[in-house]
């Protein structure tokens, strides 16, 4: 019996990368590089040796000389080595066995251990893992191979589609493989190759597909072709045969987000690797244990029968390696094996995990060796069936002049020029030709290849649809600028589309704390049973509800798009059902959502009193995954309705009341606002109990900063008169108290608390004029008096405004008696109160030995996250205030943006997230943490001045002094929320409140 747990080793990294031989469609040899040091190099002496067949994803075979003792390492090194694979660790050889099941190759066993006649067995290079988003690749051959895969799953009847979606595949592959559009090459394309068994019926369907195509690299096919696929059922399953307790015959499968049931092509349950707690096997018996605490009542240890033991351990091992792969950041230190006994399977997965082959790539990328696509035999069949006597026969500008009207020009270029180089003298330099093998295609070295086979205007086969931090518009952008031009879009569908963008942001941001968050606990045993219920039987029901409405979503906008065509008019030209149906769904979970507040009180109770987990928590808060403060996501589904509703206003202010859509949406809106009444004041409180607790831990000096009672109500940044003149100080204003406190170079990025000033008989004036200092204001209090001076008179304004409201509900909610019991400094605080009239100024003397000290008791501490407001306003020198706070929740913005730096020549495409003040850049919205930040407070958003030179639509400035960034969107639309969204935090003159959407 084995067990998920386990050691896990390196794959050593391939070696050379250049003048590789494994043919996938793909020159590997450099410029000058010899052929024949290759040749000879795959002709070896084959008697010394094991001689094994290994079948590429393109069905090209190579043989491959391994000594009989290699391990399957040994033969999976040569084989990334020889196809030039940089993301080797997605990629496995699978053979057949003897019961003509395909099982992988294990890379730490002997080959002759696993394989009964290696010389006569075939193996087959195949996609191992698969990941979730084709944009997790990050080369343009991997992405290639990828697409291969689909097309053999295609083929062998496992990507099970529909007859549409099956058609749009297709016309991609075609696209990939011939070029743009031409009714005769599809027709013998098609004819030369099945690609599904109802071909010949959806025939004309792919040939009206492809046609669309008109333009696009083989590049962006291979990543259509992913975009398409990944979001099949089907994607990646490989079924094992197996039988529950009440013997129904089922599949099981697993991806990489868990264990998955089907029954026949049904997915009928799906088990997280966050739910399952361990996973073994028993003979011909599999079993799933459960984390009791979280599925509560639910049976805790399901179990499966397969047909035998063998086929139940393959399927473990499978489990194993995928679990490693996609769910571990490092590899774990190796198990100590028993001296004397074993028990359990030895089995442990052997390669780098998902994170660290990403890591790798990104630092080994700039050494990576640029490839081109080939000229396949398919288009060298097609050219010599229709025109071979002429090649041979006729004079080279007699073939020019034949009606070659069915071949694409950069095929006739291809061919001529190798006819041309044919008759070549061998002393005379020449553009290198080298056939890769006898059955693959064509292929010209890289430099020649760019300037003949790439047409005039058209992208480079290079350019990768995930744009680098290099990257430029490429022309797959320009097209569809050109289209939206062509057929302007019901600005219904772009608000629908921010409901999609925006909520694959929210479940992201769910799945911080059910998956990142509890597998930091689970792994540190940190949290108590008790609490470990509370927190994730309220949270995961949630977070199942939303995946479900995300694909709801992805499928209606997938529809109403027609992918690039929502100027067609259809049934699904609407969104009102979906949330209708949704929002109602969703008031079954008002008791998770009530609970919110109870969940977020004892976690932060337990973070205090339990040190283990106050460790885990801060370690977890500085890991790249929870780019917002942890207690903050907790939030996100409350919060979430309130987007809900802002989005519906808009979208039914936009309908006419006789549009289809509207009464459904009508009723959504009036759904989820009875929701959100309900939750409204819980809302509120969450809210400030965040902020508090946020403050508590990046202050030093002071404690109980979650006293009940106690609201948050403005931060910033504030120059206070000292004897050393004006000191730069950050403020906090509460409902009882103001706090002053400065920033030292300490082990952290923690404020030290300097002064505390209780509200109750304070006064406020304005003290330019005594002062002489530009936007100056005196604070009198009972116990010192201070000056301050704001950045802006603007900032001034805010600050004085909040404090005599703040003063005023004081007096009012009879706060002073509350105030007997003042708050202890830590250490004591060397302000002693004034002697004389309250009108005196104190202008204490700081020791700069006493901001500069580090505590001991500091010394063990992390350093704190330095994107959170407090440390955006002390360095941007503004303020934000509470209700900023929470009209910034109604401001949320995800989407595709394009990026150009000032000085920049391209734009880059990135997935934008605008949250807590701040935009977030990933390269995708399958990234699992952004890839950098921008906080946003103090910067102006404007149009681009001429001086800018930006010729394009729909563009937007930011600047902050020198620092400018210009970002484009696809729409009018986009452009307009992402305006509205920006144009609220911005600081000029000294930040400010974010406007509502309700007018986008």
């Amino acid at each position: 019996m084995g067990d998920i747990e386990g050691s896990y080793r390196v794959l050593p990294t391939p070696g050379t990368r250049l003048g590789a031989q494994f043919n996938a469609g793909i020159s590997t040899l450099e410029p000058g590089q010899s052929l024949g040091a290759n040749l000879v190099s795959g002709n070896r002496n084959h008697g010394r040796g094991l001689q094994i067949r290994v079948q590429g994803l393109d069905d090209t075979q190579e043989f491959f000389d391994i000594d009989p003792r290699s391990l399957g390492q040994t033969l999976l090194t040569e084989v990334f080595q020889r196809g030039n694979i940089m993301e080797s660790d997605y990629f496995g050889l699978e053979f057949q066995n003897t019961q003509m099941n395909w099982v992988w190759l294990e890379p730490t066993k002997l080959i002759v251990r696993q394989v009964r006649r290696p010389a006569n067995t075939l193996f087959r290079l195949s996609v191992k893992f698969f990941p979730p988003d084709p944009g997790q690749l990050q080369e343009e051959y991997t992405r290639y191979l990828f697409s291969l895969q689909m097309k053999r799953d295609l083929i062998d009847g496992r990507l099970i589609c529909s007859e549409n979606t099956g058609a749009l595949l297709v016309s991609h592959f075609v696209q990939s493989e011939i070029g743009d559009y031409d009714d005769a090459a599809d027709r013998d394309f098609l004819k030369m190759n099945s690609l599904l068994p109802y071909q010949d019926k959806v025939e004309d369907r792919i040939m009206e597909l492809h046609r669309r195509h008109l333009g696009q690299t083989p590049a962006e096919s291979d990543f259509q072709i992913l975009e398409i696929a990944r979001k099949l059922e089907m994607y990646g399953v490989r079924f094992h045969p197996a039988a529950d307790r009440e013997d129904t015959k089922i599949n099981l499968s697993v991806a990489h987000m868990g264990m998955q049931v089907f029954q026949g092509c049904t997915k009928i349950n799906t088990f997280n690797w966050s739910k399952i707690r361990k996973l073994s096997f028993k003979r011909k018996r599999f079993l799933i244990k459960l984390y009791p605490e979280v599925h509560g009542p639910h049976q805790d240890t399901l179990e499966f029968l397969m047909e035998s033991r063998d086929q139940c351990k393959i399927f473990w091992k499978i489990c194993v390696e995928y679990h490693s792969f996609f769910r571990l950041f490092d590899q774990p230190l190796p198990k100590t094996k028993a001296i004397l006994f074993t028990r359990g399977s030895s089995f442990r997965y052997s390669g780098r995990t998902q994170k660290q082959l990403v890591d790798f790539v990104k630092e080994n990328g700039t050494k990576r060796t640029p490839y081109q696509r080939c000229v396949t035999f398919y288009y060298l069949y097609l050219f010599f069936y229709l025109y071979g006597s002429a090649v041979f026969t006729e004079s080279v500008p007699d073939l020019i002049l034949l009606g070659l009207c069915n071949v694409k020009a950069e095929l006739i270029s291809g061919v001529l020029l190798i006819v041309l180089c044919s008759s070549i003298p061998d002393s005379v330099d020449s553009p290198q030709l080298s056939p890769c093998n006898s059955k693959g295609p064509m292929c010209l070295s890289p430099s020649f290849q760019m300037s003949t086979l790439s047409l005039p205007g058209q992208a480079s086969p290079l350019q990768s649809p995930v744009l680098t931090e290099g990257g430029g518009t490429n022309k797959l952008e320009e097209e569809e600028e050109g289209r939206r031009k062509r057929y302007p879009t019901d600005k219904a569908y772009f608000i629908a589309k921010e409901i999609l963008t925006t909520e694959r942001t929210y479940l992201k941001d769910l799945e911080v704390i059910t998956v990142w968050f509890r597998s930091a606990v689970i792994k540190e045993n940190a949290m108590p049973e008790g609490l470990m219920s509370l927190l994730f039987s309220n949270i995961d029901p949630i977070y199942e509800f939303h995946r479900g409405f995300l694909k709801e979503l992805d499928q209606r906008l997938a529809l109403w798009s027609g992918r690039s065509n929502a100027h067609v008019k259809g049934d699904y030209q609407r969104i009102g059902d979906v949330m209708l149906r949704n929002m109602n769904a969703l008031k079954e979970f008002t008791s998770y959502l009530q609970k919110h507040d109870e969940v977020l009180t004892e976690l932060e109770k337990a973070t205090k009193r339990l040190k283990k987990l106050e460790t885990v928590y801060k370690e977890f808060e500085l890991q790249k995954v929870c780019y917002l403060p942890l207690n903050t996501f907790l939030l996100k589904p409350i919060q979430r309705l309130m987007h809900y509703k802002l989005i519906l206003e808009r979208l039914c202010k936009h309908y006419s009341p006789n549009h289809k859509d509207y009464d459904d949406c009508k009723e959504a809106l009036k759904e989820v606002a009875e929701i959100a009444v309900q939750l409204q004041s819980s809302l509120i409180r969450l809210e400030n109990f965040q902020k508090l607790t946020e403050l508590q831990r990046d202050l030093i000096g002071i404690e109980n900063l979650t006293a009940p009672g106690r609201e948050f109500i403005r931060e910033g940044c504030l120059y206070k008169l000292t004897k050393k003149g004006l000191q730069q100080r950050m403020f906090f204003l509460f409902s009882d108290m103001l706090l002053y406190t400065s920033k030292g170079v300490t082990a952290t990025n923690q404020f030290k608390v300097h002064g505390q000033l209780p509200l109750h008989g304070m006064i406020v004036e304005e003290s330019e004029n005594e002062w002489s200092v530009p936007h100056c204001f005196t604070i009198y209090s009972a116990q010192r008096t201070i000056v301050v001076a704001a950045s802006s008179k603007v900032e001034m304004g805010k600050w004085i405004e909040d404090l005599n409201f703040a003063i005023d509900m004081a007096k009012k909610s009879n706060t002073a008696l509350m105030l007997l019991v003042t708050l202890p400094l830590l250490p004591p605080s060397p302000l002693a109160p004034l002697s004389g009239s309250s009108d005196e100024v104190s202008l204490e003397q700081e020791s700069e030995d006493d901001m500069n000290s580090s505590h001991t008791s500091l010394d063990k501490q992390t350093h704190h996250r330095a994107n959170t407001t407090m440390h955006v306003c002390w360095h941007r020198n503004t303020s934000v205030s509470m209700s900023d706070h929470s009209q910034a929740v109604e401001n949320q913005l995800s989407g595709y943006l394009l990026r150009k730096f000032k000085n920049s020549n391209g734009w880059q495409k990135l997935w934008v997230v605008f949250t807590n003040f701040c935009l977030f850049f990933y390269k995708t919205h399958q990234d699992d943490f952004p890839l950098a930040s921008l906080p946003l407070l103090g910067y102006t958003v404007s149009t681009p001045d001429e001086s800018d030179s930006i010729h394009k639509e729909y563009v937007f400035k930011l600047q902050f002094k020198s620092h400018v960034y210009f970002f484009r969107a696809e729409t009018e639309e986009q452009w307009l929320v992402a305006w509205l969204v920006m144009k609220g935090p911005e600081a000029s003159p000294g930040g400010g409140g974010v406007p509502r959407r309700t007018e986008a």
